[in-house]
C-alpha cells in the first residue's frame, strides 16, 4: 500500500499506522478512506493528497 503526501502540510498518511484519532484504522489504504476524510494536520480534503514515490 502506498503513502500519501499532503501537498499543502506535508503530513505523509501511511497505510499501516492508519489515523486511528478520526476513525481510519490501521491497515486502510488511501482509497479506501471516506471523501469526508480531511488532513489531521491542516483541514484540507483528501484531494490534496498526491501518492508519494
Amino acid at each position: 500500500m502506498k503513502k500519501y503526501k499532503c501537498t499543502v502540510c506535508g503530513y505523509v498518511y501511511d497505510p499501516a499506522a492508519g489515523d486511528p484519532e478520526h476513525g481510519i484504522v490501521p491497515g486502510t489504504a488511501f482509497e479506501q478512506i471516506p471523501d469526508s476524510w480531511i488532513c489531521p494536520e491542516c483541514g484540507v480534503s483528501k484531494s490534496d493528497f498526491e501518492p508519494l514515490a
